[in-house]
């Protein structure tokens, strides 16, 4: 069984290891020059927002000397350790970026050097926080000053004596106008038409994170009333900081994990504002009627996930509606399969890491999926439990739950083998 796999950021990794352990043949495609995907080139400040603990592969644990919340560079340094360790380089072509991916009696897989590959299989990982989104359609008026997407911020010089208003409630978001308030010409304005819940890096003494694993028996609603309670005395609504109210419930929309952007908006070092209305000249408009004047605004407003060498034939509506078997396997194909193509509760480094598995193992003939029959219904299944927690533009079709999911995977495993 050779096998192709694309991508070698912290889901390409860990499939390319989990193919090889299950003594598949592997090739893997890399774009970049180096393992670990965005890892390796993302903004100075970048640290996890899972913790150690719940964020590190089950087969190579983190150093157990490091932080609870490790840097990117750290994190980056893990991963090509993790590629050294297993050996994995030497099935990585890198610098080089693939461009169509087709069936026919085998897969084709050709790059940008002009090259093909027939393999028996693919394995997607090329991961989808690379394609910045902006807003759309655009706001009214003419913005005059610069525009930046988060994707494309290294460090807070850019900033330096400039007015900065930054768009958008996630952990890049709020890591992003915390470093612009320390050089920025007075308060970094943050704007958001929508809330979130904003969750600090500790919850009594422990990382929040492993304080909300420990609730996972329970059903979600409970988890949600327990941890909301927990979050409520802990440091109050978003509202209390001048942010807007949450649009869902906690563990519905994702939350932003952040100490210091509380920290910053109490000292007035950040100020809240509402939507966006319009642009004038240097001016931006908000919702509420007010305005500011604005040299530099940073979207960071999410990204479009995109498959580009996969043709409509095997992403139908599109990446984010594809409809996987236990979110690894094409429904029309099981041999194209997908590592990452998810949003979890919780870190995505376990999640891909059990993918991995799932699919060497099918890949390698040592687990049987149940019928098509089965896969459409319990995709279904998932589906409809999905929009009754994510809501119908929530990309339910991407949407796991962290704890439950990479349990059932696991078992999942155990039951393929078993039939």
């Amino acid at each position: 069984m050779r096998v192709a796999v694309i991508g070698a950021g912290v889901a390409g990794l860990a499939g390319v290891k989990a193919l090889l352990d299950a003594g598949c043949e592997v090739v893997a495609y890399e774009r970049r020059d180096r393992p670990g995907g965005l890892w390796t080139d993302t903004y100075a400040s970048l640290h996890l927002n899972t913790s150690r603990g719940r964020t590190e592969f089950a087969d190579f644990p983190m150093p157990a000397d490091w932080p609870d919340y490790p840097s990117a560079q750290r994190v980056a340094g893990y991963l090509a350790a993790y590629a050294d360790r297993f050996r994995l380089t030497a099935h990585i072509r890198y610098g080089e970026t693939v461009t169509a991916v087709e069936r026919g009696d085998r897969w084709t897989v050709t790059t940008d050097r002009g090259g093909t590959d027939e393999c028996d299989a693919v394995v997607v990982a090329n991961g989808h926080n690379w394609a910045p989104r902006l807003p759309g359609p655009g706001y009214p008026g003419t913005f005059d000053g610069v525009q930046m997407h988060a994707h494309d911020y290294r460090t807070a010089d850019v900033f330096q004596g400039r007015r900065v208003l930054v768009v958008g409630m996630g952990n890049s978001a709020m890591d992003i106008a915390v470093d612009a308030s320390h050089t920025a010409s007075g308060p970094v304005l943050l704007s958001a038409r929508r809330g979130v819940h904003i969750v600090p890096k500790y919850l009594f003494g422990r990382p929040s994170d492993a304080t909300g694993g420990a609730l996972a028996v329970l059903p979600w609603r409970v988890r949600q009333r327990v941890a909301e309670t927990m979050l409520r005395l802990a440091v109050g609504p978003p509202q209390r900081y001048g942010l807007p109210a949450p649009a869902g419930g906690l563990f519905q929309n994702h939350p932003t994990i952040s100490d210091t952007i509380l920290h910053r908006l109490t000292h007035g070092e950040v100020a809240a504002r509402p939507g966006i209305e319009r642009f004038d000249g240097t001016k931006v408009v908000f919702t509420d009627g007010t305005c500011d004047d604005v040299d530099v605004i940073v979207w960071a407003t999410g990204y479009r996930v995109q498959i580009p060498f996969l043709s409509s034939r095997w992403l139908g509506e599109g990446p984010e509606r594809l409809p996987l078997y236990r979110r690894v396997f094409h429904l029309d194909d099981p041999s194209l399969a997908f590592v990452g193509l998810m949003q979890s509760t919780g870190s995505a480094f376990p999640v891909v890491e059990v993918q991995a598995k799932l699919a060497a193992a099918y890949l390698s003939g040592s687990y049987a999926l149940p019928s098509a029959a089965d896969q459409r219904r319990a995709v279904d299944r998932d589906l409809r439990a999905a929009i009754a927690r994510w809501g119908e533009h929530g990309r339910p079709h991407m949407r796991i739950d962290f704890d439950r999911y990479v349990t059932a995977m696991t078992r999942e495993i155990a039951r393929g083998a078993s039939t």
